[in-house]
């Protein structure tokens, strides 16, 4: 039984190994949808006065999707690789493939959070209503009462504080303005899906690898990038124990560390500059047929025609 549920799971674990980079996005997105709710059911209030309306609204579903967009790009580790590329080797070695590779992953995955918050925000439709409800043409009303104080009116729709007079119309804005606020909802998710498949099918159709070859290269990056780490870790510890040990004669470390560090042999006392300069940055490995392929380590000549890292 035991045997049974290591293998079960072993099996889900790899699972989501193989799809981290649609469960990573898609936990992003609830998220995102978990904090729009949020923010609308506790945070959101209409000034309900002209002017002020429009700019809150607009703020609403804006500035939060920019900040999104940021947060998204400064976390994004290739980011700081084209940083360190261009600071170390002035961009000299990164090509235009090479670089619309990397942008279009960094803004890739930094705009699914914008996206959801703009969309989500469409479709509840109360920012919109807010923003453009003093901006609605009363004459498109029928019956509407005539007033000299028309924006005042219109702005305070959103609110509760609707006089009597035009209480009976506050249903029909709201419909209306939701309605329009919907329906670019939709044309943005619509669009947004089209240009991601189109996409997909340009970087197919320009990449002369194949569906094998992608994976294998995509599999190779991670497990390198995932080895890089961890024997980076040990590499660390090893060297801070050394230094612990030299201060105060013994260094104080659970048996399983000692167990990981004594199996440490051969390890480089001191790592030069050069090599780490080496490996920081953008490191593109050109395959046979001239498609380029990203690797922080140069040990994969074997695969390489021109080696630019």
């Amino acid at each position: 039984m035991a045997a049974l549920i290591s293998e079960n799971f072993k099996f889900v674990a790899l699972f989501f190994k193989s799809k981290d980079v649609v469960i990573f996005n898609g936990l992003i997105a609830l998220g995102t949808v978990a904090s729009q709710t949020i923010y609308n059911i506790f945070a959101f209030n209409c000034p309900c006065a002209p002017k002020k309306n429009y700019l809150y609204g607009l703020a609403a579903i804006g500035v939060p999707a920019l900040a999104f967009f940021v947060i998204g790009v400064m976390l994004n580790r290739n980011t700081w690789d084209i940083v360190s590329e261009c600071r170390t080797r002035k961009c000299r070695k990164l090509s235009m493939s090479a670089a619309f590779a990397l942008l279009g992953s960094i803004f890739g995955r930094a705009i699914v959070a914008p996206i959801t918050w703009s969309v989500i925000s469409l479709l509840r439709g109360e920012a919109y209503v807010c923003a453009l409800s003093e901006f609605v043409d009363p004459s498109t009303l029928d019956h509407f009462p005539p007033t000299k104080k028309t924006p005042e009116i219109m702005a305070r729709f959103p609110c509760s504080d609707v006089p009597a007079l035009f209480r009976n119309f506050s249903r029909v804005i709201e419909r209306e303005l939701k309605y329009e606020s919907q329906l670019l909802g939709w044309l943005l998710v619509g669009i947004i899906s089209l240009s991601v498949f189109l996409l997909l099918c340009l970087k197919t159709c320009c990449s002369t690898l194949g569906y094998q070859q992608e994976a294998y290269w995509t599999q190779y990056r991670s497990n390198e990038q995932d080895l890089f780490q961890r024997t980076a870790e040990v590499h660390s510890k090893y060297h801070a124990a050394e230094c612990v040990k030299s201060f105060f004669g013994f260094v104080a470390l659970e048996e399983q560390e000692k167990k990981l560090l004594e199996d440490c042999t051969g390890i480089k006392s001191v790592i030069p500059r050069e090599e780490w300069n080496r490996i920081t940055g953008v490191c593109m490995y050109r395959e046979i047929d001239n498609t380029p392929v990203y690797s922080r380590l140069n040990k994969w000549d074997m695969y390489t025609k021109e080696n630019n890292c």
